[in-house]
């Protein structure tokens, strides 16, 4: 049984409209924050320049923790990283209590051509569950993040026990394979 489950057609994702907007509004906003800054800067050139305090905002007053994180998520495109953590610390309610308290998800890997999220479960009933599962996750969690975002979900079974002979283990034996594995 493979522990990779594929989700979709091998074609490469297309960027879709949202995506498209986002780039663009990202670009618009920066045109446009630079046209008023070199308007600013001409002003105050004219007023005897240097910086001055006001009553109206600039870009040196502080800004609210929640506000500066989405400014330097939103500048970096950190966008999809960050849906993806909020994912992770979202698990229980996209997965339900009882799978959450049995499979746990390990790592996201961004890559384009991969964007595969690996899940460890505590037993191989579990990890099967799971991967029975895996179809209707993928689009549930595709929902959340966008379109392409999670193409595979890597199903990983419980790590086992040490390899070694103990006082109970015979020579070549290997073990309880029904949980392990």
């Amino acid at each position: 049984m493979s522990d990779e489950i594929p989700t979709g057609t091998p074609q490469e994702p297309q960027t879709s409209g949202v995506d498209l907007a986002r780039v663009a509004l990202r670009a618009a906003k920066e045109q446009a924050r630079a046209r008023g800054a070199a308007a600013q800067e001409k002003r105050q050139a004219r007023r005897g320049g240097g910086l001055r305090s006001g009553a109206r905002a600039d870009g040196r007053d502080p800004l609210p923790l929640g506000s500066a994180i989405n400014r330097l998520i939103t500048e970096r495109g950190w966008e999809t990283p960050a849906a993806v953590g909020g994912v992770m610390g979202r698990w229980p309610q996209i997965v339900g209590e009882d799978l959450a308290n049995h499979c746990v998800p390990l790592r996201y890997d961004e890559d384009p051509d991969e964007r595969v999220l690996t899940v460890q479960c505590d037993s191989t009933a579990w990890a099967t569950q799971l991967r029975l599962l895996a179809p209707r996750l993928v689009a549930r969690l595709n929902e959340d993040l966008g379109h392409g975002t999670v193409r595979l979900i890597k199903v990983l079974g419980p790590g086992g026990p040490r390899k070694g002979y103990g006082p109970l283990r015979a020579p070549g034996s290997v073990g309880p394979g029904d949980t392990y594995g």
